[in-house]
């Protein structure tokens, strides 16, 4: 099957969006394994100070995995889907935290700029069109010295982690998106994993993009060798100059 890419996949998620919650309640560790990848940033200071950028925000669990990881951080969540970012609003959230519409490729002409602390992106690689063009729109918002953290499903390369996650893909997801008439999306987000890189082969299109530091740590449980945290750092250098941490700039666009 094809995969759902750019205004046919914010479509879809859209549509999902009012049961999408509901979803990802159900998978285990799905909102524990958020925050493990957020408290990975290491944000100092309960994060008091530091702009971070959560990129495909969707319904807001990924912002909400941050602000327990940093509570006083100032967070700006991105994404491509009205749907998804209503429900996100339609939450309760510090003053510190703002939504914003756009594609991550477009983001800068929605205001988001930067330069930001933090980038958190879960869930968003396996889902853009150029995962380079992407990654360089995201060392570009960023500080030197700025952190990135990415959660993804990004396989071991192994058959038998392969096999599994088709498998629950199978006998859970699948079956509940066809009842609630998302079938689309979740056969693509069963085969965008399928398709996506390795974890290896992330941490390499990583150090490509020009960030350090790179590592790759995994998430416990069964989707071990599924899911996996790769942190990394823009390097100091060149470019925007570096800020004081505990100055906070811009950190917010039009929502």
């Amino acid at each position: 099957m094809a995969l759902l890419r750019d205004a046919e996949l914010a479509g879809a998620f859209d549509r999902a969006a009012g049961t999408y919650d509901r979803m990802t309640s159900a998978s285990p560790g799905y909102h524990r394994h958020l925050r493990r990848s957020a408290r990975r940033l290491a944000l100092p200071g309960l994060g008091a100070g530091w702009s971070v950028l959560d990129l495909g925000c969707g319904t807001g669990a990924s912002t909400a995995a941050l602000l327990r990881a940093a509570p006083l951080a100032s967070v700006t969540g991105v994404d491509a889907s009205v749907g998804m970012l209503a429900r996100a609003r339609s939450k309760a959230w510090p003053g510190r935290v703002t939504f914003v519409h756009a594609p991550v490729e477009g983001m800068t002409g929605a205001g988001v700029t930067g330069p930001y602390d933090a980038v958190f992106a879960a869930y968003l690689f396996r889902n853009v069109t150029d995962p380079d063009a992407v990654l360089g729109r995201v060392r570009d918002v960023l500080r030197p010295g700025g952190r990135l953290a990415v959660h993804e499903y990004a396989l071991s390369g192994r058959a038998v982690d392969r096999a599994l996650w088709s498998a629950v893909m199978a006998a859970v997801v699948l079956p509940w998106g066809r009842s609630h008439g998302d079938g689309a999306l979740y056969r693509h987000l069963w085969r965008s994993v399928l398709d996506f890189d390795t974890a290896d082969a992330f941490a390499r299109r990583l150090r490509r993009a020009g960030f350090t530091g790179v590592r790759v740590l995994p998430q416990p449980g069964w989707q071990t060798g599924i899911t996996h945290t790769f942190v990394a750092t823009r390097p100091e250098g060149a470019g925007r100059s570096v800020r004081t941490v505990g100055r906070p700039d811009h950190t917010s666009g039009p929502g």
